[in-house]
C-alpha cells in the first residue's frame, strides 16, 4: 500500500493547531521553528502513521496542509 504524504506550507500556517487537534492519527505537532511572521508552524512528527484522510487539510483556515496519496 502506497504513504500518503501530508505536506504544511510554513509560510501560510499561524499554528491554530485545529490540524493537530483533528488528525486521528497523531501526524502533526506544533514545532519549534518559527515562520517569517512569527509563528511555530506545524510538522509531520510522524509521517509514517499518516492515512490519506486528508482531515488535516479541510480543518485548516489558512489552507496551509495538504494531504497527497
Amino acid at each position: 500500500m502506497e504513504m500518503a504524504q501530508v505536506t504544511i506550507r510554513a509560510e501560510s500556517c499561524k499554528s491554530c493547531g485545529y490540524c493537530v487537534k483533528f488528525c486521528p492519527k497523531g501526524v502533526l505537532a506544533v514545532g519549534h521553528e518559527v515562520n517569517s511572521k512569527g509563528y511555530p508552524f506545524v510538522v509531520a512528527a510522524h509521517p509514517e502513521n499518516c492515512i490519506g484522510c486528508a482531515i488535516c487539510g479541510r480543518m485548516c483556515p489558512d489552507a496551509a496542509t495538504e494531504v497527497y496519496r
